[in-house]
């Protein structure tokens, strides 16, 4: 008994199935900026325009989109300007995607540290994350422009009070792409294969959601069903808000939030599974 007083941490396998605390990762906030640091160095070390990838990005396929579908394929974008039309969807499912891609691999491309040095596991997908955040924001302001370019130029958007719930639109988001990425990466450790395949996912599920086109598109009787896919709510949030145009119910709203929660419920439930004796597996 003695000798266990002189150790000030214990630190043991989790036995809870729904294992996160919250007072632990608030203390590792330190290691969570130092995963942010590492995370956006790496990725723009070696380019040459660096962060200018976050603006000719999103630039770029809104320009293709505006193009292939809106030019030639001549889908309605009920009554707001093709481009920035395209340029919502584009920016909402940018943010969406790169947390999911990012947090899919999470016990994969950081086995080593996980093997040799204990710190809350969820500090790693969180990073991915807040760094995606960063993205995010600068390419709502370079919407933003746009938005003030055409407003100038005549358009008429009626952007109303609901544009105060923007942030827990980008929660949902930021929670989406946590909850589904370490679903993802808790499987990944056994299924490999999963890693090829998150790529065709991604590229299919963004056309099963609102990007190239609107809602009015989906016939009505189908819409509740199509609300499913959480991030309909999401991208025709941001549309509403901005634009004010939008054919979202708030079923559909209340579907998406639902479903979200379950996602992330799943996620950190098999999460927190996986990490006790993934070793095992990676």
């Amino acid at each position: 008994m003695e000798d266990n007083k002189k150790w000030t941490l214990v630190i043991k396998p989790g036995s809870k199935w729904f294992n996160i605390n919250l007072h632990e990762l608030l203390r590792y906030k330190g290691l969570i900026y130092l995963f942010i640091k590492r995370d956006f160095v790496t990725f723009y070390k070696q380019t040459i325009l660096g962060p200018l990838w976050y603006i000719i990005q999103p630039l770029a396929n809104t320009v293709i989109l505006t193009i292939i579908f809106g030019k030639i394929a001549e889908i309605p974008t009920d009554d707001i300007p093709p481009f920035l039309f395209y340029m919502a969807g584009t920016v909402v499912w940018g943010y969406f995607s790169t947390c999911l891609i990012g947090t899919s691999n999470t016990f994969v491309e950081n086995s080593q540290i996980f093997g040799k040095v204990y710190f809350p596991r969820l500090t790693v997908p969180i990073s991915v994350v807040m760094t995606g955040l960063f993205q995010f924001g600068i390419q709502v302001s370079l919407f933003l422009l746009f938005y003030l370019y055409y407003w100038v130029e005549g358009s008429i958007f009626n952007t109303n009070i609901s544009i105060l719930f923007f942030p827990l639109v980008v929660l949902q988001m930021a929670a989406l792409g946590l909850g589904f990425g370490i679903l993802i990466s808790s499987l990944v450790t056994k299924y490999r294969d999963l890693t090829f395949a998150m790529t065709f996912v991604v590229q299919i599920w963004m056309y099963l959601s609102p990007i190239v086109y609107p809602l009015t598109e989906v016939p009505e009787s189908y819409r509740l069903l199509y609300s499913l896919n959480p991030m309909v709510s999401v991208v025709e949030s941001f549309r509403g808000m901005f634009l004010g145009q939008s054919s979202l119910e708030l079923s559909h709203v209340i579907v998406g939030a639902f479903v979200t929660i379950v996602v992330v419920f799943f996620g950190v439930v098999l999460f927190s599974k996986t990490e006790s004796n993934f070793m095992d597996t990676v």
